[in-house]
């Protein structure tokens, strides 16, 4: 069934140069994830011996002939250049997606698909950025998605540190992250030119820091230290609900109704922190889960609007939800709206049973729910190599933490 008439669905086909997400530009495509190893809180970095599942929802039991095809990028998720495809690939690009299953007993009719790489049919032969497109049958023109994911060959170490003790507060609404990288087995002639690193919070493109320069160069290594650029917006812990069950209410849920022909689940309403609570969160991220016990959940979750609402005095500018579950930032589909009898802001997004972490944006980046040090976010540095004469961006380095 059809249910996207409620809303005005709009996609952006080209993804900016500094991405690294994933995306959807049918309406019909839904719960698009990345995961490593089968793991649905990793960060889409793996290593060598290590494989990426790339799962979706088609929503009809009509079966689809979608065929991926990958591309190597840049450290800048430009398409690199410099490289045969042979160069890149292990096996053949555009094959067929083969592994997918209908939904069983759902109210929504679905279809989940994945895609493992690599597979007998494909290897990936390079460390880098890798961006694979979906398309459907031969049609090469408008992909229906893209999911973005590295690959790395950790050659080069990376000493980090964050503090809530910055260059601009103390212990207030900021937390600054200073590091280090080693060159070990590579030598590095001219690293303005030959290093490209990438440093995101929580996974957010739209507060990402590429192409710093180091402030101190070594005979082994360079670092990143008081540098004004490396100093973000602490926030606040991600919101969060679940559910397992569409006829009881999970947590944070404040009531559940069946409104022919969907469900629906009605959120507790938020408002903006006053001050700082420790919430353990996943910072962002998403788990489609339900309670059959007998059941694949990817095929046995049902579909249901939630409902989301937050109660605070109009701000300027628009707001949105974000989590790793939305299309990108600013996502369209999780555009808020105003209130002013209830003096709330309201959104309601059809979602897949399961557990979710989100936040408030504003259009600028902005969270009402405030920004305070002791936050706990996870911090990703990349450090990307290429050598002098080299052909394509190496991934030689990566960091994951998180601050607290």
């Amino acid at each position: 069934m059809k249910i996207f008439a409620h809303f005005i669905a709009i996609f952006c086909l080209c993804a900016s140069a500094q991405a690294q997400e994933q995306r959807t530009f049918s309406q019909d495509i839904r719960s698009l994830q990345l995961l490593v190893n089968d793991n649905p809180l990793r960060a889409p970095i793996l290593e060598r011996g290590e494989h990426v599942a790339i799962e979706f929802d088609e929503l009809s039991h009509d079966y689809h002939r979608y065929v991926y095809h990958i591309q190597h990028c840049n450290a800048d998720w430009t398409e690199t250049e410099g490289l045969f495809e042979s160069d890149f690939l292990a096996g053949f690009n555009d094959q067929p997606i083969e592994d997918y299953e209908n939904s069983f007993n759902t109210t929504q009719l679905y279809t989940h698909y994945r895609l493992v790489l690599p597979n007998e049919e494909t290897g990936l032969r390079l460390s880098g950025n890798y961006r694979v497109q979906i398309f459907e049958d031969d049609d090469r023109e408008e992909p229906l998605l893209q999911a973005e994911f590295c690959i790395a060959d950790p050659s080069m170490s990376i000493m980090a540190e964050l503090s809530g003790n910055t260059d601009i507060d103390f212990n207030q609404s900021h937390q600054q992250l200073s590091y280090t990288i080693s060159y070990g087995p590579h030598r590095v002639i001219d690293p303005m030119r030959e290093l490209h690193t990438v440093v995101m919070q929580n996974r957010r493109q739209d507060t990402k820091v590429v192409g710093l320069r180091p402030n101190i160069q070594k005979s082994n290594g360079v670092e990143f230290t008081h540098r004004r650029e490396l100093i973000f917006p602490a926030g606040n812990e991600f919101h969060k609900f679940e559910i397992l069950d569409v006829q009881k209410p999970g947590m944070n849920v404040d009531y559940m109704r069946w409104y022919e022909p969907y469900y629906h689940a009605t959120l507790y309403a938020d408002t903006p922190a006053r001050n700082y609570v420790y919430d353990e969160d996943q910072n962002g991220a998403f788990v489609m889960r339900n309670n059959d016990d007998e059941g694949d959940d990817v095929t046995t979750s049902e579909y249901l609007w939630v409902h989301f609402s937050l109660r605070t005095p109009r701000l300027n500018g628009p707001l949105y939800l974000y989590g790793q579950w939305a299309n990108g930032f600013p996502d369209e589909r999780c555009l808020m709206t105003y209130d002013d009898e209830a003096k709330a802001y309201r959104a309601s997004v059809y979602l897949k049973q399961g557990y979710y972490n989100y936040m408030y944006l504003g259009e600028n980046g902005t969270t009402p729910d405030g920004n305070f040090y002791e936050t706990e976010n996870e911090y990703i540095i990349l450090v990307y190599y290429r050598p002098q004469g080299g052909r394509y961006d190496q991934l030689v380095g990566y960091r994951v933490m998180k601050s607290n």
